[in-house]
């Protein structure tokens, strides 16, 4: 598929794609359904509803790392993805092989 932008995307890398932006969908649906519980909880002011949402939070990080990680894998593989591309079409988005991207670069995140 042609993006439009110089650089085409074959099926297989496509249906990565999909298949990744659809896991991310997945989570974060079930974080915005982790969040309705853990407010009701909070309301509740249950003891044992509280106590609750100690694991329920846990779940939510957990889940934020996963998206985290996941934007990243995508990330990366749209940059081989253009490099590749751009590779095979002779020449580059950026001039210098790059193709506008910096390899390897990955925000860290504190502790």
């Amino acid at each position: 598929m042609d993006g439009g932008d110089g650089f085409t995307l074959d099926g297989k890398t496509l249906r990565s794609f999909h298949r990744s932006f659809s896991q991310v969908q997945n989570i974060l649906d079930q974080n915005r359904l982790l969040i309705n519980e853990i407010n009701q909880n909070h309301e509740s002011r249950r003891p044992d509803n509280l106590s609750r949402n100690v694991g329920l939070i846990r779940e939510l990080n957990n889940n934020i790392r996963r998206v985290v990680d996941l934007y990243a894998d995508l990330s990366n593989n749209f940059t081989k993805s253009v490099d590749a591309s751009s590779d095979a079409d002779g020449d580059s988005l950026a001039g210098d092989g790059s193709a506008g991207f910096k390899h390897g670069h990955k925000r860290l995140r504190p502790a």
